[in-house]
């Protein structure tokens, strides 16, 4: 059975999308294998093996597409939980500066029936 120009084409773009998938994982293992699926799919496919070629690219995309998104879900955590902080120091900041504000402008119209 001869591959087909078409499924060719989709074949290549998903190996070039599943690899271009994250990388920069400190644990991205989970990523890798399921890029590794695709790959697998993708040679059944080519070896003539259409049906369960297909079958195990599409698991593959699949699993990729899920611990990718697992991935990126576990680094914005991160990040926020990095930058949480700096957020309140800032506000912190703020805090302190209306407060200043505020007794600053109480002395201003008390301190001179004070005296």
């Amino acid at each position: 059975m001869r591959l087909r120009p078409g499924m060719a084409t989709t074949v290549l773009a998903v190996l070039t999308l599943a690899a271009a998938g994250p990388t920069h994982a400190a644990d991205d293992s989970k990523v890798k294998s399921a890029t590794q699926q695709v790959q697998t799919g993708a040679k059944k496919i080519g070896q003539g093996e259409i049906g369960q070629g297909v079958e195990e690219t599409a698991k593959g995309i699949g699993h990729t597409v899920e611990e990718g998104a697992k991935f990126a879900g576990e680094k914005l955590e991160e990040a926020g939980k990095a930058a949480e902080p700096d957020a309140k120091s800032a506000w912190d900041k703020v805090k302190d500066g209306a407060s200043d504000f505020g007794q600053s402008v109480k002395r201003f119209f008390t301190g001179p029936f004070n005296n």
